[in-house]
């Protein structure tokens, strides 16, 4: 697969497969003093649950405190090896890959030394359990700076989770035709995690949605005159060539005080059905006085999820946005959906996340069509700027749609549930996903402060484990990497055409 690679980065992999070609197996120091305490590793791994096809979880010690490491992985059937090179522990594939088929329903016992002041420290050891569910070999997401504030070179990529390797499906400057628009490509969406029918938008210069249908790329106009913009947020339909998306209208705040940094939210949006055979858009709700946001289909196709937000208090409905935008909340509902006459039900209210003064985003539905994720916060449509922001699940075959006194401030512990082991300590956590089995949750997770980060947590009987950061070849690299991970999604294989075949469609 090609990718448009730049010098910076074509060194940055040349010097990560010289690292990855010689493996150092050093001693364990002969002698230590006991810390009796937990290694603080970066990325942090300890105790966590992986799945038995992930890359090698490699880690360090802070190298402003240790000037060595050394870790020992032990299997359960008692197979010991031990790595180490300066403060980092970077382990091959193979070897990897080997632990992790012995170890398959157990753990891999990890002990780590440090080397201080020249003196050797040994910390209590940890586990690495390994679940007996694979997850789904790819993701995607876009690549861009934190901030927002212009379109700088972005990309959107993806990674084999089994390995390391990172190659680009589009990037913003292989098309552009006026460099001061710039270029906005973003929200990327799959058809059942396949990649023959996928989506995503080309905004500012050079604009489009671009369709891969049946492997055949197109470039399509969604914008109608009974519409308030092109389609936004999409959700490809389980079992026909239908896209549901929402069409927004977005501004944006900048702060200088206040630690969320940035507000983004809408001062219009509606839902839209978009036929992909015939290119048609249907108005599925379209309420001027109201915001609808971030469509999501149940597994069977049956049902169009939603969020929407209830109006404002009378006094408040005449202000400028910029001084109500705190006030805005959203609930979640769902409708019905016929696919052979594209005909939607009235609506019904899934969740009523106002009444507990909370406003809920970002629904996701399990591949079984049982639990519910979504993203809860204080207000407003886009968590992922808010600290407060966490995900959440509902148990679906448990809730009674359409009954208010269901969720209330007394009874939300049993109807839904913050995920303790996902989410981060006062920062945002947000664009749940679902890999393909149900097993995996994967998130966007701000939990630096600044740049968001892939995280997956194992997910079983409606709890999830503690989250692990997705690991790289030099553990490094997610404290120089200057981009945020933006919107990730699973995928069960790559996207195999190159930026130059997307790239066409732009001459036509």
């Amino acid at each position: 697969m090609k990718r448009y690679i730049y010098p910076y980065t074509l060194l940055l992999a040349t010097a990560l497969l010289l690292l990855s070609s010689c493996a150092n197996h050093p001693d364990v120091p002969s002698s230590s003093k006991d810390t009796k305490c937990l290694p603080a590793i970066f990325p942090d791994y300890c105790n966590v649950t992986v799945p038995y096809n992930i890359a090698p979880l490699n880690f360090m010690l802070p190298a402003s405190e240790y000037e060595e490491c050394v870790a020992r992985l032990t299997t359960p059937d008692g197979q010991q090896q031990t790595y180490g090179d300066g403060v980092k522990v970077q382990i091959p594939l193979s070897e990897w890959h080997a632990m992790l088929n012995a170890s398959k329903g157990k753990s891999i016992k990890v002990e780590v030394w440090g080397k201080k002041k020249d003196e050797w420290l040994k910390f209590s050891p940890f586990e690495i359990h390994i679940a007996q569910e694979p997850i789904d070999e790819y993701v995607s997401y876009r690549l861009m700076e934190p901030s927002y504030v212009s379109s700088n070179f972005m990309e959107i990529a993806q990674r084999d989770l089994t390995t390391f390797e990172e190659t680009q499906i589009f990037n913003n400057e292989i098309t552009y035709n006026d460099r001061r628009k710039g270029q906005c490509i973003n929200c990327h969406s799959y058809q059942n995690y396949k990649t023959d029918n996928m989506v995503f938008h080309v905004r500012l210069s050079n604009a489009g949605t671009v369709i891969v249908n049946d492997g055949k790329i197109s470039r399509v106009n969604l914008k109608r005159d009974y519409t308030i913009s092109s389609g936004v947020y999409p959700s490809w339909h389980p079992k026909a060539k239908l896209i549901a998306f929402s069409t927004n209208q977005t501004r944006q705040i900048f702060h200088t005080q206040n630690p969320n940094k940035i507000e983004v939210f809408d001062i219009a949006s509606d839902l839209i059905l978009y036929d992909v055979e015939t290119d048609s858009v249907q108005v599925i709700c379209n309420d001027s006085t109201l915001l609808e946001v971030y469509p999501t289909w149940s597994p069977d196709g049956k049902y169009l999820y939603y969020c929407k937000s209830v109006p404002l208090p009378e006094e408040m409905r005449d202000k400028d946005i910029r001084t109500t935008y705190q006030k805005i909340q959203y609930n979640l509902y769902r409708r019905s959906f016929d696919v052979a006459t594209h005909n939607f039900g009235e609506e019904v209210l899934v969740f009523d996340a106002v009444s507990l003064d909370k406003s809920v985003t970002q629904p996701r539905i399990s591949p079984d069509g049982r639990w519910l994720l979504f993203a809860l916060g204080q207000y407003g449509c886009f968590h992922i700027r808010h600290n407060d922001g966490d995900i959440y699940v509902m148990d679906l075959k448990s809730e009674k749609l359409g009954v208010k006194s269901e969720i209330s401030a007394t009874t939300v512990e049993r109807v839904i549930r913050p995920l303790s082991g996902l989410n981060s300590e006062g920062r945002p956590d947000s664009y749940p996903s679902w890999s393909s089995n149900g097993h995996w949750i994967m998130v966007s997770s701000r939990r630096d402060g600044t740049y968001c980060r892939n995280y997956f947590s194992y997910f079983h009987d409606g709890k999830t484990e503690k989250a692990f950061l997705m690991p790289q070849e030099d553990p490094e690299y997610n404290t120089f990497l200057l981009k945020s991970y933006n919107r990730p999604e699973f995928m069960v294989e790559p996207v195999r055409i190159s930026v130059n075949e997307f790239s066409r469609v732009f001459d036509k």
